[in-house]
Formats: structure tokens, sequence, C-alpha cells
């Protein structure tokens, strides 16, 4: 007998490795695509946290032997590497803070398609707006970060957990609004996006441990799986794509998304 179950699940690991580093919301079209194919797994909330996993995994194999520099760099007391890390950590923490604050109205309240909708369309509108501006960036390179544009990517990176806005192109668009380039901007938010979807992983799975069971753990796993694939392509061609694009097509993709779903629902 075919499981449909486990098919809807390497759909959607697919989705969330597709859309976790653009610009475009994972979560919410993990939302509206599960709304879609009327996904159900019994392990809930920790199927979505286990996918992220996968994606976020793909990042630091890709990034691999950067991370094992900075690292070696860290402790050997190179001071470009110790800038780096703790650069990272101080965006990480406004997330920390504001996450276990605010995670159970964030869950209860603004997980729904029109939350979403909404979202999408006002990001893509800000999307328009910065790269309509004169753009000069004053960093070039991630690693060259200030610790106030650190600090300064770090609150913005709290507005991705509204569903819809997009980890990614909060970083990404707070990066660019701060001073970095696209391309260093995009390269941190990478970065930062490893203790932060870490951290929120743990978390979550911490909470949810009591549905880890060998019942779902199939589900679970192909989704972890395909997450890590797709993820693995989308990263190296983004890193590409914004060398020599702007994020337009991401603004337009976000606007006429959520002018649909707003439409199916009216």
């Amino acid at each position: 007998m075919v499981n449909i179950e486990a098919f809807k699940a390497l759909f959607l690991g697919f989705i969330e490795g597709l859309t976790e580093f653009l610009p475009i919301s994972s979560t919410g079209h993990l939302i509206l695509f599960g709304h879609l194919i009327d996904f159900h797994s019994d392990s809930g909330r920790a199927f979505e946290v286990v996918i992220q996993l996968g994606a976020i995994l793909a990042v630091c194999w890709l990034y691999r032997k950067k991370i094992i520099d900075l690292v070696q760099g860290f402790f050997s007391g190179d001071q470009e590497a110790r800038h780096f890390t703790f650069s990272v950590l101080m965006a990480f923490f406004p997330a920390v803070i504001i996450g276990v604050l605010a995670v159970d109205f964030i869950k209860s309240v603004l997980f729904s398609p029109l939350v979403v909708a909404i979202a999408l369309i006002i990001g893509g509108l800000i999307i328009f707006w910065v790269e309509s501006r004169d753009f000069k960036p004053s960093t070039t390179e991630a690693t060259k970060i200030t610790f106030k544009q650190a600090i300064a990517v770090g609150f913005i990176q709290c507005l991705a957990m509204i569903p819809g806005t997009s980890r990614s192109g909060a970083t990404i668009i707070g990066g660019m609004l701060s001073g970095l380039s696209r391309k260093a901007a995009t390269e941190f938010s990478f970065f930062l996006a490893m203790p932060t979807m870490l951290g929120a992983a743990t978390y979550d799975l911490l909470r949810n441990a009591d549905v880890l069971t060998s019942d779902n753990m199939l589900n679970i796993g192909l989704g972890f799986i395909t997450a890590f694939i797709s993820a693995l392509f989308v990263v190296k061609a983004l890193v590409r794509f914004v060398e020599k694009h702007t994020l337009r097509v991401f603004a337009w993709y976000r606007i006429v998304l959520g002018i649909i779903i707003m439409f199916v629902m009216l």
C-alpha cells in the first residue's frame, strides 16, 4: 500500500530546503502547502523543526571549511575570527530573548494563511523600497561586519518570527540597510542562521520530545533528507545570484503569491 503521508513529507521537505534561504519565507510556505495537501503529521511541530535542521545542516556542510577556520582562529587568537564570531553571537542574542518570551503567542495567533499573505506582500514592498535606494555599501565582506551592523541585523531578524516574513529576507535586507553589500549580507545571513535555527530547533524538540515515536520517524526522516538535499543546491545558487542581480524577482514572487492567497481566502 502506498504511504501517501510519506510522499507528502518528502514534498514538504523539498519545499523547506527550497525556501529556507530564499527571501520568501519557508515557514509561510510550509503552512500554505501543508493546508493545500492536507498533511497531518502525528509529530506536529517536531516535523517542521527536524526538516529545518536538514536545511541548516546543508549550510553547515557547504561552509564547513570556513567554520573550521573560524573555530581554529578563535582559539588561536585570530582577531578577525573572534570579531566575526562575536558579531554572529551578538546578532543571535535578540532572537533568543524575544523568541522565548513570544513563542507561544506567535504559534497560537499568527500561524495562519492570512497572516502569511499579508507578511508576504509587505515584505515584497519593502524589498522594492530597499532595492530602489542608491545602494553604496560600506562593508563588502561578511567577516568585516561591525558590531553595530550585527546588532541591527539581529533585531531585524526578530521580525521573521511572523510567518511569511522570511528569516533570510529580514536578515539580508537588514544587512543591506545597515551598510553591507548584497553578497556580504547574504553570507552573514547564512552564518546567523546556524545558531538561530539550531537554537530554535533544540528548544522546540525539547518541548515536543514526547511526540517523537518510531511510528512517525519515517516521515520526519524523509522530510529531513529532502530538505538537506534541496537546500544544498539553493544556497550555492543564491550566492551566485545576488552577486549579479537584485532581489526584485523575489519581491514580485512574494506580492503575487500573497495576493493569490488573499483572493482564494476571500
